[in-house]
């Protein structure tokens, strides 16, 4: 089809009769053989009133194509300009050919004119035309000839991002474009109009430097070129999750050029906390929270409330191990500073222990975590020295030396009102089998405190619950014996060798399969797996162990795995982590086959761990004589007729509850025996709280009922609901702490017209503040209108809280407070 039967064919679409005048004389050809189904051709030779009557009267709703070989008539001397007018005239130029096949009117041939680069190439002829709506003006054709140019939505907003990006590439492919087809005017005209870029040079790369200069000007001094609609711009640029490339690549390219680090030197980083458009922002914050913990300069809470300000940062998740590193590390030192480590007996030791005691190792440990995964051993070095010195001398020694106190006078091993670790299947897994299958999972090495995140984790679930108790583990505090006592017993005997196996009622409990024959005795239908083949277990197989057993015993080691080897016992807390990671695993797909109800979860030992290299002094000198022990460790030795020493507390087998006649030797506090070839900063063996104190966590799931719920969000309101200026700032304020049953809660936060469009920048909040205190649940957020808010001036406006429907991209409304937008028409000067 050519191209003059296309442009009539569309004409015809829309108009019963087109005239064609060919002036040049010219297209006489094109017309004889031009064939047009349902549309009659008419030659105009003297014949106007006749025409006329056929066309109008005679054949009123036939089609017709009127041609006439010369020039058009003047309008005095044109009998039909009536029905000319009333319909429409084919031009043979190519705008107009363009301007046909796009549906446009003759008002638009400057357009095609002056950018007729753009219509040359159909395949950007038919992408406008899908663009297209009937009462387009002329501004608005150009936009979605931007947007086609750019590959963007026909938003200014949109293809600035794909301008950007492209410029973060270093490619000028699409601005390139946009100028060979005459619109790059328009582009900076746009722009003038929406950001106040008004440069006399203007270039990308120029703009890109203005956008980000007065962004940073406009959070902390000065008079800024752009106006408060960039702001908005940069604030939804660098969220969004497809541009957040670009932001990165041309916010560092332009903190180099802007000295940005040379003006940071200069500003408290109190005035920063808000700004996040540099990466040396969050970098020059978090030295400065160091150098306060180094000078204790700023207080725990201080920088707590610091860092949950940052998390709303763009560069948050760069920075996330250090920022918590530095949380875990001052709450460390506050926790310790407050802690009084006075005890009056055994019992109360273990009570305080385990009710508070704990955090300490705990926040060690997690401090020490993500040290590791930040890898900023430099940067953290002195607070990390600070951290190390205070947990082995201010804790760990004195805490030991406190506790030791109290077990040198021990007669037998065993303290009032603590369940023994020989007894748990007598005093908690048989009375659980009265009521349903019990699942158990012992964990080699769990140590109380990590046990107690596996708790808070589980109380977070729906529907589930958990409870822990400590228990006294075994003595000496080590694998065979722990993961013996654990079984069902009468009798427990070490066997007198070095493989200090253990005999449970006679039998041997190495190894899974004699633990489940163990099982077997006391229940028939029993099972001993381990853990990381369960991990692997599909649903069936699952099922399958529910249903066939009622008591099953799951062997996990990964903690103690990790921690026994010297090449490895320094990653022993990234496996205690991944150790909690698994064992909620565990639970949580067992427990959703709906056959088990109890969990219990536990331990055969716990450990001492110190990540800085040990002292000459943490070591014993004493040295043991041919014979005199069958086994000695890092925390205990092991032998007959052991004489009493100064560095060690003796006890008999008698009195640790063990059948034999063999003796155990345990060094005192946290000293260590020096062993060739093995690890020595993690140890267990001993008798220190934080390795005999087992934990048994009790975890229930319920049929029904939800038992969850999330914290309540509210807006704090002023006097007034007017906004009168740019921008609102507003206070958020979560109604509760969070707790593992109150959960936090993230929502999104915005300014939106009565059509539903944002008319601000947009805010992601998350509150999971556990603060009693009920101002420091507050959270102050400044919005910015956008130049969309205009429309809305003199009409209600709503400040709206978004929640995120699960893991969807879609939000639904949580909370709407109504505001009457009344802005001045010198609001936006700044003089």
């Amino acid at each position: 089809m050519s191209k003059i039967q296309k442009a009539l064919v569309n004409l015809f679409d829309r108009h019963r009769i087109i005239f064609w005048y060919d002036g040049k004389q010219e297209l006489r050809k094109d017309y004889d053989s031009l064939e047009l189904e349902g549309v009659t051709k008419v030659e105009i030779e003297n014949n106007e009133f006749a025409l006329k009557h056929r066309i109008l009267r005679e054949e009123p709703k036939q089609k017709f194509l009127l041609y006439k070989e010369g020039p058009e008539p003047e309008e005095l001397d044109n009998w039909l300009l009536d029905v000319q007018l009333a319909h429409e005239q084919f031009r043979t130029d190519q705008s107009s050919i363009w301007l046909s096949e796009l549906e446009l009117g003759m008002e638009f041939v400057a357009l095609v004119k002056e950018n007729a680069p753009f219509f040359k190439i159909a395949k950007r002829r038919s992408a406008l035309k899908q663009k297209l709506e009937k009462h387009d003006t002329l501004q608005m054709i150009r936009l979605k000839m931007l947007a086609i140019c750019s590959g963007a939505d026909v938003r200014v907003d949109g293809i600035l991002e794909k301008l950007l990006e492209e410029h973060a590439q270093a490619k000028t492919t699409q601005f390139s474009l946009i100028e060979e087809c005459g619109l790059a005017d328009f582009l900076w005209q746009k722009l003038e109009n929406q950001y106040g870029y008004t440069q006399d040079e203007k270039s990308l790369e120029d703009f890109t430097i203005e956008l980000f200069k007065s962004c940073y000007i406009m959070g902390t001094e000065g008079q800024p070129n752009l106006s408060n609609e960039a702001l908005v711009f940069l604030n939804r640029w660098k969220d969004s999750i497809r541009h957040q490339k670009s932001f990165r690549r041309l916010s560092n390219s332009c903190a180099g050029i802007l000295a940005i680090e040379e003006d940071l030197q200069t500003r408290d980083s109190e005035d920063l906390v808000q700004l996040d458009h540099f990466e040396l922002i969050d970098r020059k914050i978090i030295v400065t929270i160091v150098q306060g913990l180094d000078t204790q300069s700023l207080s725990a809470g201080e920088c707590t409330h610091i860092i949950r300000q940052r998390r709303q940062s763009h560069w948050y998740p760069q920075f996330e191990s250090i920022y918590q590193a530095l949380e875990m590390g001052a709450n460390f030192i506050y926790t310790l500073e407050a802690l009084s480590m006075e005890m009056t007996s055994l019992q109360d030791g273990v009570e305080k222990y385990s009710s508070s005691w704990y955090k300490v190792d705990q926040l060690y440990r997690k401090f020490i975590y993500f040290l590791n995964q930040s890898g900023q051993t430099t940067l953290l070095d002195k607070l990390s020295t600070k951290v190390e010195n205070l947990y082995s001398n201010e804790y760990l020694l004195k805490l030991g030396n406190k506790w030791q106190q109290y077990v040198d006078p021990m007669e037998s091993w065993k303290i009032p009102g603590i369940g023994m670790q020989k007894d748990f299947f007598k005093n908690e897994v048989q009375s659980k089998l009265s009521t349903g299958k019990v699942f158990v999972i012992i964990s080699d090495a769990l140590r109380y405190e990590v046990a107690d995140e596996i708790v808070s984790s589980i109380r977070q679930a729906n529907k589930y619950n958990a409870e822990i108790k400590p228990c006294l583990s075994m003595l000496p505090s080590y694998t065979q014996l722990g993961m013996a006592a654990l079984l069902p017993n009468k009798e427990l005997e070490v066997i007198a060798d070095k493989s200090t196996g253990v005999l449970v009622d006679g039998q041997s409990s190495q190894g899974r399969i004699n633990r489940e024959k163990q099982l077997k005795v006391s229940i028939t239908k029993s099972s001993a797996v381990l853990a990381k083949d369960v991990l692997k277990y599909n649903r069936d197989k699952i099922r399958s162990l529910c249903r066939d057993n009622d008591l099953v015993y799951i062997y996990h080691d990964l903690i103690d795995h990790t921690g026994d080897k010297l090449v490895s016992e320094e990653r022993v807390f990234n496996a205690a982590q991944k150790a909690i990671e698994e064992l909620i695993n565990l639970v949580t797909r067992i427990a959703g086959e709906n056959y088990v109800a109890n969990f219990l979860v536990t331990a055969d030992h716990g450990f001492i761990y110190q990540n800085q290299p040990l002292d000459e002094s943490d070591y014993l000198t004493d040295k043991f004589e041919k014979g005199e022990v069958v086994y000695y460790g890092r925390r205990f030795a092991y032998g007959d007729n052991l004489a009493a020493r100064d560095s060690f507390k003796k006890f008999t087998s008698e009195q640790l509850g063990l059948s034999g006649s063999q003796d155990v030797l345990i060094p005192k506090s946290i000293n260590r025996l020096r062993v060739q070839g093995s690890g020595s900063r993690f140890v267990h063996g001993g008798a220190s709280l934080q390795e005999v104190i087992t934990p048994i966590i009790n975890i229930t799931k319920k049929r029904s009922g939800d038992d969850i719920r999330h914290v309540n969000i509210d807006v704090l309101q002023s006097s007034s609901s007017l906004i009168t200026s740019g921008q609102l700032s507003v206070t958020c304020y979560q109604s509760e702490p969070v707790t593992d049953k109150v959960q936090a809660r993230t929502l999104r936060l915005g300014i939106y017209n009565n059509s539903g469009e944002l008319i601000s920048d947009s805010h992601e909040l998350l509150f999971d503040f556990t603060f009693s205190n009920p101002r420091e649940r507050e959270l102050p957020v400044r919005l910015l209108l956008s130049q969309n808010a205009d429309e809305a001036n003199g009409q209600e406006v709503y400040l709206r809280l978004e929640e995120r429907e699960k893991k969807t991209s879609h939000f639904k409304k949580y909370k709407e407070v109504r505001y009457m937008l009344r802005r001045s028409f010198t609001s936006d000067f700044d003089f």
